[in-house]
């Protein structure tokens, strides 16, 4: 299965929507597209990740770089509805405490 990105740049903010794997085939698409928006001063990057059925360790690699870019440009990186296998997948590794994820469970609770 391949990754697919979609963004929409806003003045202040880009939506980064990912649908697919994140593995370490389609990572270095998520690195040429994802990197460049979190060196914007002051700008959010919001990524759904809802679409995302399976992640690896390089595509973490990916979320942590993309994270040292916003704190060298102050800008805020923020990851949303990460699927449970995902979701997991930075609980384990800590990633959860250091990263603004937000989990969104079926039906729309927090």
């Amino acid at each position: 299965m391949n990754l697919t990105i979609d963004i929409v740049d806003n003045l202040d903010k880009s939506l980064v929507h990912l649908s697919g794997e994140l593995d370490v085939y389609t990572a270095p698409q998520l690195k040429q597209a994802l990197l460049p928006i979190t060196q914007k001063e002051g700008h959010l990057v919001e990524v759904n990740l809802a679409d995302v059925v399976y992640m690896d360790s390089t595509g973490l690699g990916i979320f942590i770089s993309a994270l040292k870019n916003t704190k060298e440009y102050n800008s805020h990186l923020k990851l949303v509805n990460p699927q449970a296998r995902v979701s997991r997948l930075f609980k384990i590794t800590g990633l959860n405490e250091i990263m603004d994820l937000q989990e969104t469970v079926q039906g729309g609770k927090e």
